[in-house]
């Protein structure tokens, strides 16, 4: 039986991912944490974004969770957790395996693709979490180019004024 999926649990699964976040943020990193979370609530694999400490672009938090989690049967009935809304490359992950349920910390300072992983099926909760949104905010402020690298901008990020 699949754990029922409520505000109180999603916020205790958040948890889990934000202490990804301010891992990976201490070691120099992109402050983006997942967890894939088993039918029963059990946390299988938790990760964070490694691009700049594997110097990999394939590691997000989502796929450092993922690969954490190991090999399972099926992904049916599990849920990946992540603190900000997934790209696309992390939403085709949860797409191709099957991944029930996604539970997104925010989505304002990066809206990705969990709009299409509800219209296919996917159970989506958005938690707009201020905790998560504070944490990309700061980090985009002080490392603008390291974010649009991340998230594929390869445009400069120009100061208001100019």
């Amino acid at each position: 039986m699949t754990v029922p999926l409520d505000d109180a649990t999603a916020r205790k699964w958040l948890a889990v991912a934000i202490e990804e976040a301010r891992a990976g943020l201490a070691e120099g990193g992109i402050p983006i944490g997942g967890a894939l979370i088993g039918r029963d609530g059990t946390v299988l694999g938790r990760g964070h974004n490694r691009r700049v400490q594997d110097d990999d672009p394939s590691v997000h938090g989502e796929t450092d969770a993922f690969r954490n989690a190991g090999r399972q049967a099926t992904y049916r009935g599990t849920t990946m957790v992540t603190t900000l809304s997934p790209c696309w490359y992390c939403s085709g992950l949860v797409r191709q395996f099957g991944i029930s349920r996604l539970v997104v910390g925010e989505a304002r300072t990066f809206y990705g693709g969990h709009d299409w992983l509800a219209e296919n099926g996917v159970e989506v909760m958005v938690l707009d979490d201020p905790e998560c949104v504070q944490m990309m905010e700061e980090f985009i402020a002080a490392h603008p180019a390291l974010w649009n690298e991340d998230i594929g901008e390869d445009q400069p990020v120009q100061e208001a004024g100019r």
